[in-house]
């Protein structure tokens, strides 16, 4: 009787100090939210375990808790990822301007590859890949079901080699099919021309770590091929899908003079960053129009936001793609790295991007621009009249050309956005002076 009395007792005792425990357990968690999550980490092993005992196929530890370690990542943002050591090279030698594939910057949304824009001279840009398009089927795969890496590393392959698109665009009735051939991709960061004298226009396709130097080597050809100065310039980031935090802040720099740039906020201290403008803006304060569309996205819209904040530039196109959101590369000891989302970006005058968008101080639709047929006689004018009167200032025969009404022969032919971004920057110059 005596041992069962002390059996009891001590079970009783037990249950007490177990309860205590959990108790204790239960409020330190409470007070120190970085204590592991002991349950969830129990439900984890015994999913693990059930996993690699019941599985149909045999599956290796380190491939499945590095399924785990991309799940993990995958549910928190579209921009998160786990990079396995081929990935992380990848990454490394696209910030630098030369890569294989396809040409296009994608996302994962609703299940499916979004693109987010198609890279300028690239196989996917010339065969009419279009930002905003949905990528279903890779050749005979679905893209339902696959991660962005999977999908990745599908379009991927041989250079020369092809890979058939089936593409979901919007205003489109049926599934489009594009036949794309696969390349070394060699993307030239900044391009520049000159569109009429005095008048620069510089496109950026992806902010490399490169791009703040090439930019300003741009500018200086330009003004080289115009006498020393530029009247205005268009700075073209349509389609530019981001790229390199610190390029955009140089891109930004090259057109200000003082004052903030950009700032970062984030959990940890080391995500709370602030760039700041320095003095020796380019162009000297001349009349400068970016360009913007769906497509500009990240870093695009760090440049176009900081401008528009400083009124340093009139932003005309359609509205941003939205990402407002910054990604550190933490390198792993395993040679692989975690690209994680550590801070949102905010612009100069205290707006977040993310999901909103740089909003156009000017909207433009995207419409096909033709030049109207040659009439068949010149249009009759008051100098073409018998005996009409002169103008008392000498001869009027030798009259400079009409060209008024006509569209020059250059590349904003067919290009509505820039032909009017071109036409508004003659206009502005002419009220600076």
């Amino acid at each position: 009787m005596l041992s069962k009395t002390r059996n009891t007792l001590i079970l009783l005792t037990g249950l007490v100090l177990g309860v205590s425990l959990t108790i204790g357990q239960s409020v330190f968690a409470d007070r120190n939210p970085n204590a592991l999550p002991l349950e969830e980490l129990r439900s984890f092993t015994e999913v693990f375990a059930n996993i690699k005992n019941s599985y149909v196929e045999d599956v290796t530890d380190k491939e499945l808790l590095e399924n785990a370690i991309r799940g993990m990542l995958s549910g928190l943002d579209p921009h998160s990822a786990y990079l396995d050591s081929d990935a992380y090279k990848e990454l490394q030698v696209g910030t630098s301007g030369e890569f294989g594939g396809l040409g296009i910057e994608v996302s994962l949304e609703d299940g499916f590859v979004k693109v987010v824009a198609p890279i300028d001279d690239t196989p996917a840009e010339r065969a009419g890949v279009k930002a905003g398009d949905l990528i279903i089927r890779l050749d005979d795969t679905p893209v339902k079901g696959l991660t962005l890496r999977e999908a990745v590393n599908i379009m991927r392959g041989k250079p020369g080699s092809d890979i058939l698109l089936t593409i979901v665009r919007d205003g489109v009735d049926r599934p489009l099919k594009i036949t794309i051939t696969r390349a070394i991709i060699q993307v030239k960061s900044v391009k520049s021309r000159t569109l009429e004298p005095g008048f620069g226009y510089v496109r950026i396709t992806q902010f490399q770590s490169h791009t703040g130097p090439n930019l300003k080597e741009a500018i200086s050809n330009l003004k080289k091929e115009n006498g020393g100065k530029l009247n205005g310039m268009i700075l073209d980031l349509r389609n530019n899908p981001g790229g390199v935090l610190q390029a955009a802040v140089e891109v930004s720099d090259t057109f200000l003079e003082k004052g903030l740039i950009v700032y970062t906020e984030g959990r940890i201290d080391d995500s709370a960053l602030k760039f700041k403008a320095t003095p020796n803006d380019m162009l000297k304060s001349a009349p400068l129009i970016v360009l913007i569309n769906s497509g500009s996205a990240s870093a695009s819209e760090i440049v176009a936001g900081a401008l528009q904040d400083h009124k340093r530039a009139v932003i005309m196109g359609s509205k941003s793609f939205g990402k407002g959101s910054v990604q550190t590369i933490l390198p792993m000891n395993n040679g692989a790295a975690l690209k994680l989302t550590t801070a949102r970006y905010y612009t100069p005058a205290g707006r977040s991007i993310q999901a909103e968008g740089i909003v156009p101080d000017i909207p433009l639709d995207r419409i096909n621009l033709t030049a109207a047929n040659e009439p068949e006689f010149e249009p009759v004018s008051e100098a073409d009249l018998a005996g009409h009167l002169d103008n008392g200032q000498g001869n009027t025969e030798n009259r400079p050309e009409q060209t008024e009404g006509k569209v020059e022969q250059h590349s904003v032919d067919n290009d509505y956005q820039l032909y009017e971004a071109l036409n508004l920057l003659k206009g502005l110059y002419i009220l600076t002076q």
